[in-house]
């Protein structure tokens, strides 16, 4: 065993052995060499070896814990049921196997099995939290049902009386038993009940959570629609703590409810279950008002009662009465509040929500007045004036964040926006000063102007200004010289590589923001969207497998986490850790990292080494088979990530996110379609009974070409929905969610020649069942396919031709859509050879049958059909085309190792000495990534020409 901890299985194989030979009966010693031989990638043998100790049905804690231990390893955690199953019949009072056995139901989601496990333990040891395992096995039974009235009818009301019979006896001991007696009256609706054991003696246990019963309450307030009472709470609760904003909301959402429905308070009674209830106008703006007062006795400052003035402002004006209640000017407002907390890097965020009450005449007169108000001081005249502290710096800050919300830069022309880049970079360096105690992990005080300054950078790029996005990229490196953990920088340069076409300096960039857990799913599609798309193949398939890792490992994490709630009694948490695992299972992200990832390994793997079928099997591909959740398809990544201070008018609208799903849906489809339609290619290779027989349509071949042709046609579906989509032209904002491939896929010509040679394997496949004796018309058909792919596969060629980086009035200009293009190439004369191969093995045997027939007649020449020289033809052209391809290539390096950088000067801006490095760094980076693609394209273009060279017939 301590061999095995220490990472040692080959010595703890050896150990296991010589303990065997002396006690060949010790199960314990078995399953810790299976352990051993499953840690070597000896999986059969180690499977073998553990079923024989489990068919002995063990009882003793070692063999158990060391079976359990092996069957997670091995991802079967259903065997583990299977074990403590056993050992709970030879055993029937032991605590440890019932509660084992419970555990072992939960990791596989049995709840109907965890129910009576649950009971089972109970009966033997009348302990609270059994009894309540037992009660959330039902409600996991009601969440999971099919059929919610199922849920409502049965599983729901059986957990609520079991709960009753425990109040009933005066039985409840936790806080956790009075949650789940919460949760099941929410979820069967009973909001009242619900509400009557929080406010009840029950409720006095909920203790854990600050607020726990107030929140507990207000939600069902609210459910009920019981405005009063939610008035009354929020505003005592509000009177506690004044700066508690999700009261505030409650608070006016109560009083303009009260106000719509005429509320008036009984004449003798309390107003409400909670006290006195506000239910006018004046109330609410009399109270908030004593809010600020109260504030400014506080010891340190509140920014809520000033917030929900100007809320309170909002809702008023969306009312249509504002000037009535003189609750104060909102510019006025917000110039006080930018006064009292501007130097709080919060400050911008909370007056961004409130910026459309100001007029839009009035923002530069808005900005200007900010300005005045903060101490910067200039060393001499005409110089700008700085910041003599970081709290100066703060306040800047906000109003050139502010300034670009507000849509002031956007509105500049070009020279002016170069001015203000300067005037923010030289703030950027100037502010560097304030931070040279900073730790390497802490974030420099001036990095927002840099940002600010790229964000300006960028809009002049879209505006047709080539030489921008190189300053983009300089300043970026820069700036992530002195804040090396500045995530938002590293995020930007991702971004602007990959439009540019340079994958290497990105996959050092994403491994640097260290991204954890969940990310893999939110932001992953930095990475995954774009490395092999510019030919990046060794890197593609790395961060497809980090991709992976998460996901896979996520089952079984998730398994761990429901089994602590339960072990600690967190019981409301197990219903979010199941949503959360069905989030990630169907998650988008996911799909296409599958997909991709499958479609990667076949391009790279399934050469001469390997065959496709072999490449195919290893994989459980199969054409019948889809795995993706179509129906439930989740979005989860995070689109906001990079910062913007845009106007919502060209921010990221719900509307870009709803077109990119729908985008990124079509785009999946025609992948996964490709990848289903190759791995069909196998299937049909297979040995055919003469035309005549009748069996081949009931089950074998038959139905396989049918699986084909519907998959065919499928994919020609979704192509024509792609291109209707793409018609729309739709323009998402520079850092909005990147564009799929599709429109390159489309324009290329690649879409056409992938489509033609599925059909192509469809016609070899009714000249293979009809004898070439019977089929002139089909081998003529055939012979214009290839003539025709021929053509095709060198249009797409041609479409990359070009130089890939060139030197323009001394600005770099880069094509990345030549790379994209080439990539497609790759891809698309990788299935033209998988589909030849399959022509080559339906040929073949008709060829040899042939010159069995010339050997048998004696004649010197038999006629050879028409199809054999169409076919060698094809196979010529394919090599002397990919050999073109290939000399291409190698003519595309010798340009990039040629292209010397250090020639190209940055005309329209004055560059500082500092600057010019990092330009000199970027555009290196820029070549050598080109330079690395061109390299990876080139071998996998190689290794298809040996592949061309055997298919000769």
């Amino acid at each position: 065993a301590d061999y095995l901890d220490n990472g040692n299985n080959k010595m703890a194989i050896q150990q296991a052995d010589k303990l065997l030979k002396k006690h060949k009966d010790l199960h314990c010693a078995k399953v810790l060499k299976a352990i051993g031989l499953q840690r070597t990638g000896k999986q059969d043998e180690a499977y073998a070896l553990a079923q024989e100790v489990a068919a002995l049905e063990p009882t003793d804690d070692n063999s158990l814990q060391a079976l359990t231990i092996l069957y997670r390893e091995m991802h079967r955690p259903e065997l583990v049921t299977k074990l403590y199953e056993a050992a709970v019949k030879k055993v029937p009072n032991s605590e440890e196997y019932h509660s084992h056995l419970f555990m072992a139901y939960a990791r596989v989601g049995e709840y109907k099995k965890m129910q009576q496990a649950g009971m089972a333990l109970y009966k033997i040891v009348p302990k609270n939290p059994y009894y309540f395992w037992s009660v959330m096995s039902l409600i996991m039974q009601s969440i999971s049902a099919q059929d919610e009235n199922l849920s409502k009818t049965m599983f729901l009301p059986l957990a609520e009386r079991m709960v009753e019979k425990m109040v009933k006896e005066d039985k409840i001991e936790a806080e956790a038993e009075v949650e789940l007696y919460y949760m099941i009256l929410e979820r069967l609706e009973k909001y009242k009940e619900a509400l009557d054991v929080v406010r009840g003696k029950l409720g006095e246990k909920l203790t854990s959570e600050l607020q726990s019963r107030e929140n507990k309450c207000m939600a069902m307030y609210k459910k009920l629609c019981r405005w009063p009472e939610c008035n009354a709470l929020s505003r005592r609760l509000l009177l506690k703590n004044s700066d508690d904003w999700q009261f505030y909301i409650t608070y006016f959402d109560s009083v303009f409810q009260l106000i719509d429905e005429s509320w008036t308070p009984p004449a003798e009674e309390e107003h409400s279950l909670e006290g006195e209830v506000h239910y006018s106008i004046e109330q609410a703006v009399k109270f908030v008002e004593e809010r600020i007062t109260e504030e400014s006795k506080s010891s340190r400052p509140l920014r809520g009662p000033y917030l929900a003035k100007l809320e309170l402002i909002r809702r008023l004006r969306y009312r249509g009465c504002n000037d009535e209640y003189k609750l104060g000017d909102p510019e006025e407002l917000m110039f006080q509040y930018f006064k009292k907390f501007g130097d709080k890097p919060c400050c911008f965020t909370d007056l961004k929500v409130f910026v459309d009450l100001l007029p839009s005449s009035q923002y530069t007169k808005f900005i200007s007045q900010l300005l005045e108000v903060i101490p910067l001081s200039a060393a001499a005249e005409g110089e700008i004036a700085l910041p003599a502290d970081i709290k100066a710096l703060q306040q800047h800050l906000c109003v050139v964040q502010l300034s670009r919300l507000l849509g002031i830069y956007h509105t500049m022309e070009k020279q002016q926006k170069l001015t203000v880049v300067q005037e923010l970079m030289l703030r950027y360096r100037h502010g560097l000063e304030f931070g040279k105690s900073c730790l390497k992990t802490e974030l420099q005080f001036s990095d927002y102007y840099c940002l600010l300054a790229v964000h300006l950078l960028l809009d002049l790029w879209l505006e047709g200004e080539d030489t921008a996005v190189w300053q983009c990229l300089t300043l970026l490196e820069e700036g992530l010289s002195h804040s090396p953990s500045n995530a938002q920088f590293k995020l930007l340069l991702i971004r602007i590589y990959c439009r540019l076409g340079a994958f290497e300096p990105v996959a050092e960039l994403y491994s640097s923001l260290d991204a954890k857990h969940i990310q893999h799913d939110t932001i992953g599609y930095l990475l995954t969207r774009y490395a092999e798309a510019l030919g990046h193949y060794a890197a593609a398939s790395q961060s497809c497998n980090f991709a992976l890792r998460f996901f896979h490992s996520n089952q079984k994490d998730t398994s761990e986490y429901i089994i602590q709630a339960y072990k600690y009694g967190a019981f409301e948490k197990i219903p979010e850790f199941i949503a959360f695992r069905n989030r990630l299972n169907s998650s988008l992200h996911f799909a296409q990292v599958r997909t991709e990832r499958m479609l990667l390994d076949l391009l790279l793997e399934a050469n001469i080494s390997t065959s496709l079928e072999e490449s195919i099997k290893s994989m459980s591909l199969s054409p019948e088979e889809d795995d993706i959740p179509w129906k439930d398809l989740r979005d989860n990544r995070d689109l906001t990530v990079l910062f913007s201070w845009d106007p919502k008018d060209r921010d990221i609208s719900e509307e870009h996110r709803k077109l990119s799903l729908e985008e990124e849906t079509l785009w999946l489809r025609i992948r996964s379609l490709t990848l289903r339609l190759v791995s069909g290619l196998p299937t049909l290779t297979h040995t055919i009974q003469p035309k005549n027989s009748e069996k081949t349509t009931e089950n074998g071949v038959s139905s396989k070409i049918d699986t084909i042709r519907s998959l065919l046609q499928q994919l020609e579906a979704a192509v024509d929905s792609g291109k209707k989509f793409l018609e729309q032209k739709i323009q998402y904002p520079v850092l909005g969610p990147p564009p799929t491939r599709m429109a390159g896929f489309f324009s290329n010509g690649s879409c056409q020649c992938q489509t033609s040679l599925f059909y192509l394997v469809s016609d070899i496949y009714d000249l293979d069942t009809n004898g070439l004796e019977d089929s002139a018309e089909i081998q003529e058909r055939i012979g214009n396919s290839f003539k025709s792919l021929v053509e095709r596969l060198t249009e797409l060629f041609n479409k990359c031709k070009g130089d890939l980086i060139e030197v323009r009035d001394g600005t770099l200009k880069t094509h990345p859509n030549l790379l994209e293009n080439l990539v497609f190439f790759v891809e698309t004369i990788s299935i033209a050879l998988w589909v030849s191969s399959y022509c080559d093995s339906i040929l073949r045997p008709f060829k040899s049958n042939l010159q069995k027939k010339k050997k048998k007649k004696k004649e010197s020449s038999v006629a050879m059909p028409p199809v054999f020289t169409h076919f060698l033809d094809y196979v010529t052209e394919l090599q002397t085309l990919t050999s073109n391809v290939i000399d291409h290539i190698k003519g595309l390096e010798m340009i990039l190792t040629a292209l010397k950088l250090e020639e190209l000067s940055l005309k329209d801006t004055l560059l500082l000495q500092e600057e010019k490095k990092f330009t000199k760094t970027v555009q290196g980076k820029v070549q050598s990534s080109y330079h690395h693609s061109v390299q990876e394209i080139g071998e996998l273009l190689k290794k298809r020409l040996d592949t061309i060279k055997k298919l000769k017939i």
